[in-house]
């Protein structure tokens, strides 16, 4: 594991929009896992810039953002979907069927897990996959207590999670989904190369957990230290509890 630690979140994501260019660079055709959240917007933002800037042409790869939320589609404000719209996928040259998202908005939503599992397998596993983190130690949204092994599904999101997204939701968490479709660990460590993102001092406790404990299924990031090509990119206030 390579561990960098940056002044501010602008830091961050600027760093992890500089290794991912250069990743760019090497496979113009790179699978490219994606995450959302508050973190990931000054990481799109540089990213935008370095693609306009015709530093890197990204008009080949493929992307596959991790989660929705269930009864979500892509005209939802709230979804990820909208978000990833409004950051990076209307800013850059992209075609829109190298875009893959699940759709929360299905009649059959293990089929729509099952189907998008079976086309990141068909492109040939993620090259590169950026992550966050929950103040739980999720991440996507594989909640506290999910499996090394799991694959894409429908989840149940907990009471912190909900938590903390409602300020996306008017601060009502009575507004947010109570459930969502997520990738699953076992996808995740498929991947080829991660990147885990990490700003502000709430995250700063779950940090040193997952960087200091031991594998705890109670904490997945935590089976992120088996994967053997991940770059961890933290600020300061992030990493203000790492010895």
């Amino acid at each position: 594991m390579k561990l960098i630690i940056l002044k501010d979140y602008k830091d961050v994501g600027t760093k992890a929009a500089e290794l991912v260019s250069k990743d760019i660079i090497k496979n113009k055709n790179l699978v490219l896992g994606l995450a959302t959240g508050e973190t990931m917007i000054p990481f799109y933002r540089s990213l935008v810039s370095l693609i306009n800037n015709k530093k890197v042409d990204a008009s080949e790869i493929k992307t596959f953002n991790l989660d929705e939320y269930v009864v979500f589609d892509k005209k939802n404000k709230n979804g990820y979907y909208y978000f990833m719209n409004k950051h990076l996928f209307s800013k850059i040259r992209i075609p829109a069927e190298n875009i893959n998202f699940l759709n929360g908005n299905v009649k059959n939503l293990d089929l729509e897990c099952r189907n998008y599992e079976n086309s990141i397998k068909k492109n040939g596993g993620i090259d590169l996959q950026i992550l966050g983190i929950g103040r739980d130690g999720h991440i996507g949204f594989n909640e506290p207590g999910s499996s090394s092994k799991s694959r894409t599904r429908e989840v149940l999101l907990s009471r912190i999670t909900r938590k903390d997204n409602s300020r996306f939701f008017d601060g009502k968490i009575s507004k947010v989904p109570k459930k969502a479709l997520t990738v699953g660990i076992g996808t995740i460590m498929k991947s080829k190369k991660i990147i885990l993102l990490a700003s502000g001092v709430s995250k700063a406790k779950i940090v040193h957990r997952f960087l200091h404990g031991s594998i705890d299924k109670n904490i997945p990031a935590s089976f992120l230290k088996k994967h053997r090509n991940i770059t961890v990119i933290l600020d300061k206030e992030a990493a203000s509890e790492l010895d």
